[in-house]
């Protein structure tokens, strides 16, 4: 049986999102099925106006099917990804996250492999703050948090131990080397949540 994996994000101008669908290729190299997911847009039209990046990546959507707590329940392992909002995952994210709880109090959320990923427009703008404050949910939930860490050569120059992360500087998109460390990220993902997925089914 094929390891399955989620990756759920939320973006504002599409860096995450490029983020999220390298993740994904990494996750579907290492023979994963994949489910590709996003969250509702909630911000006023009025704030989205301010950014003309943030309108046109929203004019240009829907990007991906919305996630469910179906998908949660269906994955052996998952990725969350947010751009960085005062150095925690945005709110748009957290809604969803905030939907888990009849999940987790049924027990259906341990054990769930987990990892997470994020972008900031600036180097100190709360990169690792933002993937540790996902990762509580998970601390929370009984998941086993995966890192990217730094065993892959690849990693030493692009990255962030904690997990994938990209600054986008002048409004850059995501470079090779950001893109590199989250397919990376999401092979480790699928490896490891296929391992305990085996063991889990063998009892």
């Amino acid at each position: 049986m094929d390891t399955r994996i989620l990756v759920v994000f939320y973006s504002a101008t599409g860096n995450t999102a490029a983020l999220a669908a390298s993740l994904a290729e990494g996750a579907r190299e290492a023979g994963a099925e994949v489910r590709l997911r996003t969250v509702a847009e909630t911000a006023p039209p009025q704030a989205i106006a301010t950014n003309p990046r943030w309108q046109a990546y929203v004019d240009s959507g829907p990007h991906a099917e919305p996630a469910t707590l179906e998908d949660l329940t269906w994955a052996d392992g998952l990725a969350v990804g947010s751009p960085t909002r005062f150095g925690g995952p945005a709110a748009q994210l957290k809604s969803y996250l905030d939907t888990t709880g009849g999940l987790w109090a049924q027990g259906k959320l341990a054990n769930k492999v987990a990892t997470s990923f994020t972008t900031a427009s600036t180097a100190h703008g709360g990169l690792e703050s933002t993937v540790l404050a996902i990762n509580n949910v998970f601390y929370h939930w009984g998941a086993i948090v995966v890192p990217l860490g730094y065993a892959h050569p690849h990693l030493m120059g692009s990255g962030n131990p904690y997990g994938g992360s990209f600054v986008s500087r002048r409004s850059a998109a995501p470079d090779d080397e950001a893109l590199g460390a989250l397919r990376i990220q999401g092979n480790r993902l699928a490896t490891i949540a296929g391992y305990v997925a085996a063991g889990l089914r063998a009892g």
